[in-house]
């Protein structure tokens, strides 16, 4: 798969670290130029930008200066996420509202930004970044599994308004990656509980950034090109076992 992207430009949101920057690092090493975009400077890109995805007017910015620097992009990735831990009612609405924010409006601010130009261009790739805890009862990530539930089905919907300008929408739901946000996320919790989901996935291991981003290569690239509409599993079997 070396230079299948040659000629591309791709715009990557948490591409700062983790699984976004994993997929920021992959496509570049398949040819593309990549803008990487994200709170912190994202390393290792084409084009750095720092934005935050809850703001339209830095989002603006943030997509001039791509234009300016490597062009608009053909290829979207958005893996930038807010998780929010706590049930139903240990959140409060302002802490679902921000999850919404970024998880599920941030990508719609994408979308109005970088659809035109894929339109005009008479095609593109977009990639959701979902989860697992989309399709299953999470009470210690209510708001986080219901923004990827969501999030899935603009993906869906999305897929099937753009299909006729040659622009496939996509999502990916992993189970637990060995990131720091998965890390972070068990700092105050008892020991073994890392341990005890780590059990949980049939292949007995947690999956890597690395392997998220060979999948999203795959969606982007030619080699999927009758591919839309689609949510892809990447948890090492555990959707299949998981009540």
């Amino acid at each position: 798969m070396t230079d299948i992207l040659k000629g591309r430009r791709a715009l990557v949101t948490g591409a700062a670290s983790g699984i976004g920057a994993a997929i920021a690092a992959r496509l570049g090493q398949a040819g593309a130029l990549v803008a990487g975009l994200d709170l912190e400077t994202s390393p290792g890109v084409a084009c750095p930008l720092v934005a935050d995805l809850r703001s339209d007017a830095q989002l603006d910015r943030a997509v001039e200066t791509m234009a300016g620097s490597i062009g608009m992009p053909d290829i979207l990735v958005h893996a930038a996420a807010s998780q929010p831990k706590g049930g139903c009612l240990d959140l409060d609405p302002a802490a679902w509202a921000d999850a919404y924010d970024v998880n599920l409006i941030g990508a719609v601010r994408l979308l109005r930004r970088c659809v035109p130009h894929m339109r005009c261009a008479e095609g593109g790739a977009i990639v959701l970044l979902s989860s697992i805890n989309a399709g299953f009862a999470t009470p210690t990530l209510a708001a986080y599994a219901a923004t990827k539930a969501a999030l899935e089905n603009l993906a869906r919907t999305a897929a099937l308004e753009f299909a006729p300008d040659g622009i496939r929408v996509n999502a990916i739901a992993p189970a637990s990656i060995d990131t720091p946000m998965l890390r972070a996320s068990y700092a105050d919790r008892p020991d073994g509980a890392l341990e005890a989901n780590r059990a949980r996935h049939p292949l007995a291991r947690f999956g890597t950034p690395g392997e998220v981003a060979e999948l999203a290569l795959f969606l982007v690239s030619d080699s999927a090109a009758w591919i839309t509409g689609a949510v892809y599993p990447i948890d090492g079997g555990a959707s299949v076992t998981r009540r």
